[in-house]
C-alpha cells in the first residue's frame, strides 16, 4: 500500500501496489499493521458499503465526536465519486480546509481519514457503490455533521448535488457545530 500525504493533517490517498502476472493483478486493499503507522488507533474495523442509486448523490459532513473517534477507509469499488475530507479539529492548523480526490472503481485509490476529520462524498455515476472499512465503531449519540454547502469551508463541489438524506439537508455551518465532546 503506497500511502501519499494531502495538504490536511491525517488525511492520506491510498493505492494499492498490484501485482500483475497472466491472470490479471493481486494486491492488499487494508493491512491494519501498515494503517496504524499513520493512524496508531486504527482497530477492531468493520467494512460497510453505501449503495447510490443516482448520480448526483450526496452523503456527508460526518464525524463522530473525540468521546468515539472513528477512522474511515474509504474506498468506491462500482461507479465514481468526488470524495471529501474536512478538518474539524478546532486546535489544528488546518481546521476547516478540505481536501478532495476522486475515487473510481477504475483508479482503485482509497482515502484514509483519521478521527476529527468530516468525510463526504458526491457520487459522479449512477448506480456507485462506496466501500468504507471503519475503525472504532458507530455510536449515535457520538455523530457529528455540519452542511455540506458551508461557504466558510467553501468546498468546490463538481456539481450541485441533486439527492439529499434529511440530516445532511438539516446541518448548521461548521462554525455552529460544538466539535469536541
Amino acid at each position: 500500500m503506497i500511502f501519499q500525504p494531502t495538504e490536511l493533517r491525517g488525511v492520506w490517498v491510498v493505492e494499492p501496489e498490484l501485482h500483475h502476472d497472466e491472470r490479471g493483478f493481486f494486491g492488499r486493499l487494508s493491512v491494519p499493521k501498515e494503517i496504524s503507522r499513520f493512524i496508531p488507533s486504527w482497530r477492531d474495523s468493520y467494512t460497510a458499503l453505501s449503495y447510490n442509486q443516482r448520480a448526483r448523490t450526496l452523503r456527508g459532513m460526518h464525524w463522530q465526536a473525540a468521546t468515539a473517534p472513528e477512522s474511515k477507509l474509504v474506498r468506491c469499488v462500482r461507479g465514481a465519486i468526488f470524495d471529501v475530507a474536512v478538518d474539524v479539529d478546532p486546535q489544528s492548523p488546518t481546521f476547516g480546509k478540505w481536501t478532495a480526490t476522486t475515487l473510481t472503481q477504475e483508479n482503485r485509490l482509497a482515502l484514509l481519514i483519521s478521527p476529527l476529520n468530516a468525510h463526504g462524498f458526491l457520487t459522479l455515476e449512477p448506480d456507485t457503490e462506496v466501500s468504507y472499512e471503519i475503525s472504532g465503531g458507530f455510536e449515535a449519540t457520538a455523530a457529528k455533521g455540519f452542511r455540506w454547502n458551508d461557504p466558510e469551508v467553501a468546498i468546490r463541489w463538481p456539481s450541485e448535488p441533486t439527492v439529499l438524506g434529511k440530516r445532511d439537508r438539516e446541518y448548521q455551518a461548521l462554525r455552529n457545530v460544538t466539535v469536541e465532546n
